[in-house]
């Protein structure tokens, strides 16, 4: 019997992945080492190929800085509050969309209108629409009984951080509510219809089969929403500037005003090699936890 020979494609495999490497190469991985490169540095904005290096003088003062806990703090409430609440909304979304009904995929449709609108034209709405004076947000609330005064949304310490989430939430939630929709129909049907069987409620059914089936779905959007509040910076910078009196002063926000207000390319850069850290803890975290359920889910996380 005549053998057909094998031709060997590991070079024309290897011919076809290269471009997107190099891509990779000059988009991520040049400016991730140009960072870390410039953190050990004193540069400044208006000279930034003449720096000089200070070693670990940066990190010795940001570490020292008495504004890096509130920073850190305004972060972690930010993520925290803009992560639980887009998983929330999208899991009730999708529930929703789950559902069979007429106009349903018109409902899909709509949905992720929030998602792909550009994030400094969702800002710049929100600017109209939470403004204390004229803001439409306002004349809709003193139409309650126990509301009779505006609103500062934006300009009081007290209230911006609940606005930039709530925007920041509703630009966010579609693509959570899509991903954990194709989770809910990966479910098999039998599974539900054995729990009818078994008599199990409205609430056992979702606790014993809707949320083991998509936990694995939960912790991926999870860590993806929380590596992408600590880099989120149009949103907070259009909608308040990182105030007032620093209320929604995150990380990113406070890179920004280092590097380009204050033009310390050095330092600015320190402070971004934190939030990558952060992001790498968030990241050995979810594997921890997708260790943790996968145990004891059988595998399903």
């Amino acid at each position: 019997m005549r053998r057909t020979p094998v031709r060997r494609t590991g070079g024309f495999g290897l011919a076809l992945v290269m471009p997107t490497v190099v891509l990779l190469l000059l988009v991520q991985a040049y400016p991730l080492v140009e960072g870390l490169r410039l953190s050990f540095t004193e540069t400044s904005l208006a000279r930034p190929r003449a720096g000089r290096a200070v070693g670990l003088d940066n990190y010795a003062e940001l570490l020292g800085d008495p504004r890096l806990l509130h920073v850190l703090w305004v972060t972690l409430v930010y993520t925290v509050a803009s992560v639980l609440g887009s998983l929330a909304l999208g899991l009730v979304a999708a529930l929703v969309m789950n559902l069979g009904f007429r106009g349903r995929g018109v409902l899909r449709s709509i949905l992720t209108v929030p998602w792909a609108a550009p994030g400094v034209a969702t800002a710049l709405v929100f600017i109209w629409m939470l403004d204390g004076q004229y803001g439409v947000t306002n004349y809709v609330l003193t139409w309650l009984p126990f509301i009779e005064d505006y609103q500062r949304w934006l300009s009081d310490p007290a209230l911006a951080m609940p606005a930039v989430v709530a925007v920041t939430v509703w630009k966010v939630f579609p693509f959570a509510a899509i991903a954990l929709l194709a989770a809910l129909q990966s479910i098999p049907g039998e599974l539900y219809e054995a729990a009818k069987v078994d008599k199990a409620s409205a609430f056992n059914r979702f606790r014993q089969v809707t949320m083991p089936g998509i936990t694995a779905t939960l912790l991926t959007l999870a860590l993806f929403l929380t590596i992408w509040s600590f880099r989120r910076f149009e949103i907070i910078w259009l909608l308040t500037g990182g105030g007032p009196v620093d209320a929604t002063n995150t990380l990113m926000i406070d890179l920004y005003r280092e590097s380009f207000r204050n033009r310390q390319l050095g330092y600015g850069s320190a402070i971004g090699m934190l939030g990558l850290l952060l992001s790498v803890g968030a990241a050995i975290l979810y594997f921890f936890v997708s260790r943790r359920l996968g145990r004891r889910y059988g595998g399903t996380a």
